[in-house]
């Protein structure tokens, strides 16, 4: 099994915290799609005739494109992957972009899934992260996409930025489980360099980050969409009984990918490659058959840092068979350690054959991670 990632490289408006690569000029759109459906032909044999388990569409801004343009790159991927009957095919999408028309138009291509950008219901924090829609678009979006007929749902949301006080954020917790979405992701604000965001704090014109607020309302989402029937299965992501996000479990699961477009990542189980992020410099290659992207072989121990730090992410955990039969004898005598060091602490659980972090340590997994890491 292996998935697709479409990137598409544009939005009508650039959010301050956004630092994926994309173009709010559509000048290109044209060219780059042309481009993506050779790329798509091109790469046919990347993931060695694996059958294609998802498909998503990201960005960017995928409800940005028509639906026919969409049903064109599905229509390619089509002629040349082998597709399951029951793909997983999902599309991003902002608010002010859903209509009854153009979701009834998803559907009939054979979309089966939105994820959902409302980061927040309240203008003014919309107005802070420079997001082009209003709460009131959000309210109309949820309610068009629950009476469609795309019956998995996926709602994204955004915590830890200045003045979002705890009773907000809750409160915007209880706005979203009215809508009963299968699937909801809650994501810390974090500041990125070369975004807007990151130079206006610089400046003094953002305050900074407060961690100890970001912690405090991880911990409230935890607790309250657990409460409300949701497993918690990766750190930023919460799914009703049987709608995990197929696509991203792939991700953690190291399953082979596919991306196309401009800056997508691929992944085939022994090298890792990324397309150039640059929208004309893409298309050109693609266009003059040149390489569109750079490529690196993952050696043995990159191989098991990106599984600790995926997993760890995770409620499964890092499974103890697959990482001593991945190091030598003394790196997994040395991460034996580590990891009772962290046992003791509190921060890493173990259930069997499983490590995973606790409440405590989900906080800090990164950092965890990283000490855990061969070098």
């Amino acid at each position: 099994m292996a998935g697709i990632y479409i990137h598409i490289p544009f939005c009508a408006q650039a959010c301050h915290y956004c630092d994926f690569h994309f173009s709010t000029s559509l000048k290109l759109k044209k060219r780059v799609i042309s481009a993506m459906k050779k790329e798509i032909i091109q790469q046919k044999k990347y993931l060695d005739n694996s059958m294609i388990k998802t498909i998503y569409f990201g960005g960017g801004t995928p409800s940005l494109i028509q639906s026919a343009e969409i049903q064109d790159i599905y229509n390619t991927i089509q002629h040349n992957f082998i597709l399951s009957d029951d793909v997983e095919f999902t599309i991003e999408a902002n608010p002010e972009d859903i209509t009854e028309s153009l979701v009834a138009s998803w559907h009939q291509i054979g979309i089966n899934r939105v994820s959902l950008g409302v980061q927040a219901f309240k203008d003014k924090d919309l107005r802070y992260m420079n997001r082009i829609h209003t709460s009131r678009q959000s309210f109309r979006a949820l309610e068009l996409l629950k009476k469609s007929k795309i019956k998995n749902l996926s709602v994204d949301l955004i915590y830890g930025f200045p003045n979002l006080s705890d009773s907000t954020w809750e409160e915007s917790l209880d706005i979203i489980l009215k809508f009963d979405p299968q699937h909801i992701s809650c994501y810390s604000m974090t500041v990125e360099k070369k975004t807007p965001l990151f130079h206006l704090i610089k400046k003094g014109v953002y305050s900074k980050l407060n961690f100890d607020q970001a912690n405090r309302q991880f911990l409230i989402a935890r607790k309250k969409l657990r409460n409300s029937g949701y497993a918690h299965y990766e750190i930023s992501n919460f799914a009703k009984d049987g709608h995990f996000s197929l696509h991203n479990t792939g991700y953690w699961n190291k399953t082979h990918y596919l991306g196309i477009g401009p800056s997508a990542h691929s992944f085939n189980g022994q090298t890792r490659q990324w397309n150039i992020n640059n929208n004309l410099k893409y298309s050109h290659a693609i266009e003059n058959n040149l390489q569109h992207y750079d490529v690196e072989k993952l050696s043995r121990k990159n191989m098991i840092n990106e599984y600790i730090l995926t997993r760890l992410r995770t409620s499964s955990g890092i499974k103890q068979d697959v990482v001593s039969c991945k190091m030598t004898r003394q790196e997994y005598q040395k991460f034996n350690k580590e990891i009772e060091k962290f046992i003791d602490l509190g921060l890493i659980q173990k259930n069997h054959n499983s490590l995973s972090c606790t409440e405590s340590g989900m906080l800090i997994a990164d950092s965890i991670s990283s000490d855990l890491f061969l070098i």
